[in-house]
């Protein structure tokens, strides 16, 4: 489920804790890298399962109508293609999903207005409107529809973001990623008929459908092992390239992926050394200074440079 992007991103905020912290251990931050991997998939599981309770609620105000003391003829005769879409029963009655739901448990019950708020937006959108006209009935069918709704209504709600925030702090840069990943997800739903859980992490997927891989779990924690283990060392000889510098171009969070693309320099030679740099500039672009990126690829680029040449780097 994860792919490398996403587990730098993760180390990066492990490495500048410690950072930040310089009484943090080495043990505890492998221990909050691995919770920062699996709330992850939390996530994705949280958002998955709102399909069920949200034709749940498609379903009850149906019924709230035709009980209305004077209903109207739409009211007594909805068109009920939604409440019986075919993936949320689907999802609802496979043991694994609801095993690990409610191992987990995970449920929306107590945010029933935030269902009643998606259902309105969602009804008002002419791709629902599309659907609802539309003779189709299929599983295919289903899932555009509800792809369009991943894509459009979660990323940008503040309510959304205020249940998050509430639920797991580290859920709060996770939502895009996630979004991106149910809605391929729901491509291979519509394709196989059936919910597989995504394994941890995308080596997994690979060495699952018997492909040769390289260990992302493996890559990630050598990656905050060596990090950890050489920031006091990579953070002087950095400080030591910005001397003449004005003081306040040097951040701890620049210092930090500077540090993590030297250790992934070191470590991974089947990696190409203009891939980690890159890497990192883009990570800087989204938690650093707008002057970061060229900062960053600057003394990134030196600094592998002079550990090439001191045979501190050998790549294959």
């Amino acid at each position: 489920m994860l792919n490398r992007r996403i587990l730098r991103i993760k180390a990066f905020k492990e490495l500048y804790a410690c950072a930040e912290n310089p009484g943090k251990s080495l043990k505890e931050a492998l221990a909050d890298l691995d919770a920062s991997m699996e709330a992850t998939r939390d996530l994705y599981l949280l958002m998955l399962s709102i399909i069920p309770p949200l034709t749940a609620e498609a379903s009850r105000r149906i019924e709230a109508a035709r009980g209305k003391f004077n209903p109207t003829e739409e009211d007594l005769n909805p068109n009920l293609k939604f409440v019986r879409n075919s993936l949320s029963p689907l999802l609802e009655d496979d043991p694994d999903f609801r095993k690990i739901i409610e191992k987990k448990k995970i449920s929306w019950d107590q945010y029933d207005v935030f269902l009643h708020d998606l259902y309105e937006s969602v009804k008002t959108k002419p791709w629902y409107q599309a659907y609802m006209e539309s003779p189709e009935l299929s599983l295919a069918e289903d899932v555009r529809l509800f792809k369009k709704m991943y894509e459009e209504e979660f990323e940008d709600s503040d309510a959304l973001a205020a249940i998050l925030e509430d639920l797991n702090i580290r859920w709060t840069d996770d939502l895009g990623y996630v979004l991106g990943f149910i809605i391929r997800d729901l491509d291979d739903i519509a394709r196989t008929g059936r919910w597989r859980l995504p394994p941890l992490v995308n080596s997994d997927l690979l060495i699952r459908q018997g492909k040769k891989a390289d260990s992302d779990l493996r890559f990630v924690r050598t990656l905050l092992e060596t990090a950890v283990g050489n920031y006091p060392q990579y953070e002087k000889m950095i400080a030591a390239l910005v001397s003449r510098w004005d003081s306040d171009r040097l951040y701890t969070t620049d210092v930090v992926l500077i540090a993590l693309g030297l250790s992934e320099a070191v470590c991974f030679p089947e990696i190409p050394l203009r891939v980690t740099i890159n890497e990192y500039v883009e990570i800087s672009k989204f938690y650093s200074t707008p002057k970061s990126g060229s900062f960053v690829n600057g003394l990134l680029d030196r600094l592998i440079k002079q550990f090439a040449a001191e045979g501190k780097i050998n790549k294959n």
